[in-house]
């Protein structure tokens, strides 16, 4: 008899939602509206009612299916408990006790950051490697570590906060958890273009740059065509980059490390960026990682969440 399990990765405006077999062949993926409304009372029952949907149109029985995992942005501890998702509006919500109730499954709920970096390791760019780290590169620098096949989760599920690393002394501009000097302040898509504008604030060198709104994209385009002052700020972002892997790997030892998120888009360019800081601050012992891309996309979640249950 088929087996099958469902994966749903929870945002601010959809739910990601994937039926696959136990072995994480994709079946069905679907998206569903996020009804942040009433403080989000209605996300969970929404998710229970579009699986139980789906299982009877595919005419699957409750005997057939290994269970529901589900990632949400925000903490959650080993009991399901999420104490605190605020593009969702929810306070105290036990994701694993309350989908339970409603779908009579069995459930595993985790962070969304480290439910994508399972999702990568299992069928993405990390496959393969049971110890391997994740860098999503996107509006700020998310992660997640993988130690031994398992997510290294924390005490309160706050494991794999990469993006707050400190990295800067004295640095002016807040970062939006509050501190000063984070990882994501120069490794993120708005970090790229921190250090840009703030290189064209200090010369009247020319530039492609120079009077645009520019975004990430267009400070990689312009130095791929030669754009100097372009060229000085992707070899900035290259080496925070660098050094903030660096840290992270020094501590957690992965195989390999996987970019993804918007800006991994550049491709190669950003590893030929990277490994000079990373090579320059790695311990010797974590220097021989590999770097791989990222895989999955936006179905990273969807496929991390049902491993969740699965495991």
């Amino acid at each position: 008899m088929a087996r099958y399990v469902f994966g749903a990765d929870v945002g601010g405006t959809t739910v990601k939602i994937g039926l696959l077999t136990e072995t994480g062949e994709k079946v069905d993926f679907w998206e569903i509206p996020t009804r942040t409304e009433d403080h989000g009372v209605n996300i969970i029952p929404d998710i229970a009612e579009s699986i139980r949907a789906k299982m009877k149109e595919k005419n699957i029985e409750d005997t057939q299916v290994v269970g529901a995992g589900v990632g949400v942005p925000g903490a959650v501890n080993s009991d399901g408990m999420c104490h605190q998702a605020v593009n969702l509006g929810w306070e105290k919500v036990n994701v694993v006790n309350e989908l339970h109730s409603k779908l009579k499954l069995p459930v595993k709920a985790g962070n969304d950051a480290n439910v994508a970096a399972l999702g990568e390791a299992w069928k993405g760019g990390g496959q393969g490697y049971p110890n391997m780290l994740l860098v999503t590169l996107g509006t700020g620098v998310g992660g997640g570590i993988i130690i031994d096949g398992k997510i290294l989760n924390g005490a309160k599920g706050s494991g794999g906060e990469i993006g707050h690393l400190h990295l800067v002394d004295d640095e002016p501009e807040t970062c939006g958890c509050g501190n000063h000097g984070c990882f994501e302040m120069y490794a993120s898509a708005t970090g790229a273009v921190r250090l840009a504008k703030r290189l064209l604030a200090s010369t009247t060198e020319d530039s492609v740059l120079r009077g645009k709104d520019f975004e990430c994209r267009d400070i990689f385009d312009a130095a791929k065509a030669g754009d100097a002052l372009a060229v000085k700020a992707a070899e900035q972002y290259g080496y925070y980059l660098g050094k903030g892997i660096a840290a992270v790997a020094s501590v957690t030892n992965p195989e390999i490390i996987v970019l993804g998120g918007g800006v991994s888009k550049a491709g190669d360019m950003l590893f030929d960026l990277l490994m000079p800081s990373f090579k320059k601050y790695v311990f010797p012992g974590c220097a021989d990682a590999k770097f791989a891309l990222a895989k999955l996309g936006n179905d990273a979640g969807v496929f991390g969440a049902a491993k969740l249950v699965i495991d």
